[in-house]
C-alpha cells in the first residue's frame, strides 16, 4: 500500500478521482504549456513569403497586371513566389522531421487515479495527480516524492553530471530523469509553472536572424530599389515630355522595373536548400534556411559540457595510495562502491574498475552536489570505520593528517596537468560517528588514505572537431554547470591549452557589468554557471561583435541558444532545445559541424560570385539606361524581350550552377561590399561606354547600310523605328557576350582570366558560359526565333563593331583589375588582389 507523506503516513495513496480530475480541468489546471517555441506551418509560410522585399516586388507586380502587362506581373511576382516556397519547402520537411523526432521522445506518464494506474500524455497530467516514475522515466511536472528513492539525473536544468538522490518530501523537476530506483511523486505545479518552462519563458518567441551575407544583400538590393524608382520617375517624366504612347511608356517602365535583381533571390534559396540536402547525409537537421550559411561567419564556439564534448561517462584512471598498499585501497574503493545504495557516475567507473563484495553498512550519507563528497560507515571488524571520497577542496576542513600534504599536492597537480578528475580518499576509525543529516551533514576528523583519478569521457570526434575550429580562428568557450576546475580538466583532455582562464558562476554574480563583459571575452572556461548567467554571457560576447554558435542539448541551454546568432541542439537533448536550435545535429555527434562549416563556406563562396553576376548585370543595364536617356530621351536601349533574354542566359541560367559548383574554402578577407565594388563598378562604367558606342555606332552602320540615305521622307518614321530595334539588337549582343565574359572572370578556369576573382580552375562556368553563347546564336540566326525575340540581324560590320567593342572592353577591365586602377584612383585599399596571391 503506498502511504502519503503529507498525511503521516497512514492514509492509503489512491490519486485524485475522476470528478477530482475533472475540477482541475475546468479550472485550467492541466499539464499544457502555451507559447511553445516551436513554430506552426502557417507561420513559416508567412516569414519566407511575406519579407520587405518580396512585399515590394509583390506591389510592382500588382501595378503591371493593372496596367495590363500580366506576362511582365508574373516574371516580378513569380521569381519571387517560387524563392519564396523553395525556402519553406526545405523549413517545412525540417519541421516535419523535428515533430517525428518529438513524437518518438515524448515522456510517458503513469498515473494513479481511483486508486488505477493509468498510461496518459504528459498533456493530460492534472494538478495534484500522483505519478510513479521508474529508472528511465522523465520527471513529467514538478512535483514531490511521496513514496520510494531515486537517483535523478538534473543536467537538462542545472548542467551538472552528478547524480541527486531523492526520497520522501524531496522536490522533482521536469525535464529531469530517473536513473535508477522507483518513487510515486505528486504534481504541484503543472504547465507554465514548472521550472522548466519558467526557464524556457523567454525563449518562446520566434525570431529570424540574419546572416552577414543576407544582411549586405538586404542593404544592396534596397539600394538599386532606389536607383530603380529614380528611373522610373525619370521615365514618367521623359513619357509627358515626349507625348509617347502608353504601351511605349509601359515598356519602358516594366524594363527598368525588372532590373531590380529578384532571381537573386531564388539563388539564394536554392543554394540554401542545396546545402540543407547535402548535410542531412551527415547528420544535421536543418531548421533555419540560412544556418549552414550562418556557421561559416561564427568568430565564437559556446558549448555546454555534459552531453556536448562528453558522452557523461566517467572512467577509472588509477590510484594512489597513502600510507598502505595499492592493492589495499583499490580493496578499500571495490568494497564502498558495491556496499553504497545511492550510486552515481563516479561510483559506477570505480565499481566496474575494481569489483569487490558489498559489506555490511552501518550509516551512509550519499553524494550531494552541494557537499561535493560522499562517505560510508563499516562495522564489520576487518573493514571498521567512515571511510569518505570526495572534492579535495570540500574535505579539506577534514583532514586532520598532513604528512602526506606534499605528496598529495604534487600527485593532484600532475594529475591535473593531464586534464583528470582527482578525488581523495579519507577514513576515521569510529562508524558511529557518521549520522546523515542531509546536506549539513559534518564528518569527523579524516586521515587521507589515498588519492584517484578518473577521466571524463570525451566523446571521440570532440578534440578534433574543436581543433579544426582553433585552425579556423574560432575561440571556443566552454559553459557548463559543473567546477571550472573540472570544465578544465576536461578541456586539456580536449586539446585546449592548459594557459587558459577560469571563471565560475559565483565570481560573475560578484562582478560589475563592465568586469562581466571582460570576463566573458577574456575567459574559455565559465563553470557553475546558471541558465541565466549562460544567457548573459551570450549577450555581452554578442555586445562586444562576436558572431556565436551556441551547442546545448538541455532545458538550461534554451536561453542561451536564443541568445547566439546560431543555435546547435543534440537530438538526444530536450524538446525544447530542439524546437529553438537552428540546426539540430541528428545523430547526437559534434564532428559534423566540420562538413557543416565547409558547406557554410561553399555557400558564401558562391553566393559572392552570384551576387556579382546579378548585381553588375543590374548596374550596367542602370547605367545604359540612364546614360540613354542623357543623351537622346527619344530613344529606349532596350527591349522588355531583349532585357529579359539577357538576364536569362547571361544570369539567371548559370548563377544557379555557379553556387551548385562552388568550392569550400576560407572566406575571402576583404569585406563583401568593398569586393563588390571592386568587381561592379569598373564593369559597368566600361560596358556603359562601350554599350553607348555600340548602339548609337550600330544604329549609324544599318542607317547607312539599310540604305537611309534614300528613305523617303513618309517612310522615315517607319524607317527609324527598324533602324532602332537594328540598334537594339546589337546592344543586346554585346551586353550578353560581356554578360558570359564575367561568367568566366567570376570562376576564372586558367590564370590568364584571373582579375576580378581568385582562380579556381573549374573549367565548368566556362563552358556552360560557351553553351548560353551557342543558344543566343541560334535565337538570332534562326529567323522564326529571331521573330519571336523581336530581334534583327546585324549587318557584317555592326557585327564588327560588336566584336571590337567586346574585345576593347576585356582587355581594358582586366588591366583595371589588375593593375587595381580603381583602388589607386579612389584611394581606397581593396586588400590583396586575386593575382597577387
Amino acid at each position: 500500500m503506498v502511504q502519503d507523506v503529507d498525511a503521516g503516513n497512514t492514509l492509503p495513496l489512491q490519486g485524485l478521482t475522476t470528478q477530482e480530475v475533472q475540477q482541475r480541468i475546468a479550472n485550467g489546471q492541466v499539464n499544457k504549456v502555451t507559447g511553445i517555441a516551436t513554430r506552426s506551418y502557417g507561420q513559416i509560410l508567412r516569414e519566407n513569403v511575406f519579407t520587405f522585399i518580396n512585399n515590394m516586388l509583390f506591389g510592382l507586380g500588382l501595378i503591371l497586371l493593372l496596367l495590363g502587362r500580366p506576362f511582365d506581373a508574373l516574371i516580378s511576382a513569380g521569381v519571387v513566389f517560387i524563392n519564396a516556397m523553395v525556402s519553406s519547402i526545405q523549413e517545412l520537411q525540417a519541421k516535419r522531421q523535428l515533430d517525428q523526432i518529438a513524437l518518438l521522445n515524448l515522456p510517458r506518464a503513469i498515473v494513479l487515479r481511483d486508486g488505477q494506474e493509468q498510461q496518459l500524455a504528459p498533456d493530460d497530467v492534472v494538478l495534484g495527480d500522483i505519478l510513479r516514475v521508474d529508472a528511465g522515466d522523465q520527471i513529467i511536472v514538478d512535483s514531490v516524492i511521496v513514496k520510494g528513492q531515486i537517483e535523478v539525473d538534473e543536467s537538462q536544468l542545472t548542467g551538472e553530471s552528478d547524480l541527486i538522490v531523492k526520497t520522501n518530501g524531496d522536490k522533482v523537476f521536469s525535464g529531469s530523469y530517473c536513473v535508477s530506483g522507483s518513487a510515486f511523486y505528486r504534481a504541484e505545479k503543472v504547465g507554465n509553472e514548472s521550472l522548466s518552462n519558467q526557464i524556457t519563458a523567454g525563449a518562446r518567441s520566434y525570431k529570424r536572424v540574419l546572416t552577414p551575407l543576407q544582411q549586405d544583400i538586404n542593404v544592396l538590393v534596397r539600394v538599386f530599389l532606389l536607383i530603380v524608382l529614380y528611373l522610373e520617375i525619370m521615365l514618367v517624366l521623359n513619357s509627358f515630355i515626349q507625348t509617347r504612347g502608353f504601351t511605349e511608356s509601359v515598356q519602358d517602365v516594366t524594363v527598368v522595373a525588372g532590373l531590380i535583381p529578384n532571381g537573386l533571390f531564388l539563388s539564394i534559396a536554392v543554394a540554401y536548400a542545396i546545402s540543407a540536402v547535402r548535410i542531412i547525409k551527415f547528420g544535421v537537421l536543418v531548421q533555419q534556411s540560412n544556418a549552414i550559411e550562418s556557421l561559416s561567419n561564427i568568430d565564437t564556439l559556446c558549448v555546454d559540457k555534459t552531453g556536448t564534448l562528453t558522452a557523461n561517462r566517467l572512467q577509472m584512471n588509477a590510484v594512489f595510495p597513502l600510507g598502505m598498499g595499492e592493492a589495499e585501497l583499490q580493496d578499500i574503493l571495490g568494497e564502498m562502491m558495491a556496499s553504497t545504495q545511492a550510486g552515481n557516475k563516479t561510483s559506477e567507473a570505480v565499481a566496474a574498475a575494481y569489483p569487490r563484495q558489498a559489506r555490511q553498512v552501518v550509516e551512509e550519507v550519499p553524494f550531494s552536489s552541494a557537499r561535493k563528497w560522499s562517505a560510508i560507515a563499516f562495522g564489520e571488524a576487518d573493514r571498521r570505520g567512515i571511510y569518505a571520497l570526495g572534492a579535495f577542496e570540500m574535505l579539506q576542513p577534514y583532514l586532520s593528517d598532513h604528512a602526506h600534504g606534499e605528496t598529495m599536492q604534487q600527485q593532484m597537480q600532475t594529475w591535473s596537468d593531464q586534464g583528470l578528475r582527482v578525488l581523495v580518499v579519507a577514513y576515521h576509525p569510529d562508524p558511529t560517528l557518521l549520522s546523515n543529516q542531509g546536506d549539513a551533514t559534518q564528518l569527523p576528523p579524516l586521515q587521507p588514505i589515498g588519492l584517484i583519478s578518473l577521466s571524463d569521457e570525451l566523446r571521440p570526434e570532440a578534440r578534433e572537431t574543436l581543433e579544426r575550429f582553433l585552425r579556423a580562428g574560432v575561440q571556443p568557450k566552454i559553459i557548463s554547470g559543473d567546477s571550472p576546475e573540472t570544465v578544465a580538466a576536461l578541456a586539456k583532455q580536449a586539446g585546449l591549452p592548459g594557459d587558459i582562464k577560469l571563471v565560475s558562476g559565483p565570481q560573475l554574480a560578484q562582478m560589475s557589468e563592465s568586469e562581466f563583459a571582460e570576463a566573458a571575452a577574456s575567459a574559455t572556461i565559465f563553470g557553475r554557471i546558471t541558465p541565466q548567467q549562460k544567457e548573459s554571457l551570450i549577450k555581452a560576447l554578442r555586445a562586444r561583435g562576436h558572431y556565436i554558435a551556441m551547442v546545448g542539448d538541455g532545458v538550461n541551454d534554451v536561453l542561451s541558444l536564443k541568445q547566439a546568432h546560431l543555435g546547435i541542439a543534440m537530438q538526444s537533448g530536450s524538446a525544447a532545445t530542439r524546437n529553438v536550435a537552428d540546426i539540430i545535429l541528428t545523430n547526437d555527434s559534434f564532428a559534423v559541424l566540420s562538413p557543416a562549416v565547409e558547406e557554410g563556406q561553399r555557400i558564401v563562396n558562391g553566393m559572392q560570385d552570384v551576387l556579382r553576376l546579378f548585381l553588375t548585370h543590374t548596374a550596367i543595364l542602370a547605367m545604359i539606361t540612364l546614360s540613354t536617356l542623357m543623351v537622346s530621351s527619344a530613344i529606349f536601349p532596350i527591349r522588355l524581350i531583349h532585357s529579359a533574354l539577357i538576364t536569362f542566359l547571361a544570369v539567371g541560367v548559370p548563377t544557379p550552377l555557379i553556387a551548385l559548383w562552388a568550392r569550400p574554402g576560407a572566406i575571402a578577407r576583404v569585406g563583401l561590399i568593398r569586393r563588390l565594388l571592386r568587381f561592379l563598378l569598373p564593369t559597368a562604367l566600361l560596358s556603359g561606354i562601350f554599350g553607348l558606342i555600340v548602339l548609337y555606332g550600330s544604329m549609324f552602320i544599318e542607317f547607312v547600310v539599310q540604305g537611309g540615305l534614300s528613305i523617303p521622307p513618309e517612310e522615315q518614321v517607319v524607317f527609324g523605328a527598324t533602324i532602332i530595334t537594328y540598334a537594339q539588337s546589337s546592344l543586346t549582343t554585346f551586353l550578353l557576350l560581356t554578360g558570359l565574359l564575367l561568367v568566366v572572370f567570376v570562376e576564372p578556369p586558367t590564370a590568364w582570366w584571373v582579375g576580378g576573382d581568385e582562380l579556381s580552375g573549374d573549367w565548368r562556368p566556362t563552358i556552360l558560359a560557351a553553351v548560353c553563347a551557342g543558344i543566343y546564336l541560334t535565337i538570332l540566326f534562326v529567323p522564326l526565333f529571331r521573330g519571336w525575340a523581336t530581334l534583327q540581324l546585324p549587318s557584317l560590320a555592326s557585327f564588327g563593331l560588336i566584336l571590337g567593342c567586346a574585345i576593347a572592353w576585356l582587355f581594358l577591365l582586366r588591366w583595371v583589375w589588375r593593375s587595381n586602377a580603381l583602388g589607386r584612383f579612389l584611394g581606397v585599399d581593396f586588400g590583396v588582389l586575386p593575382h597577387q596571391q
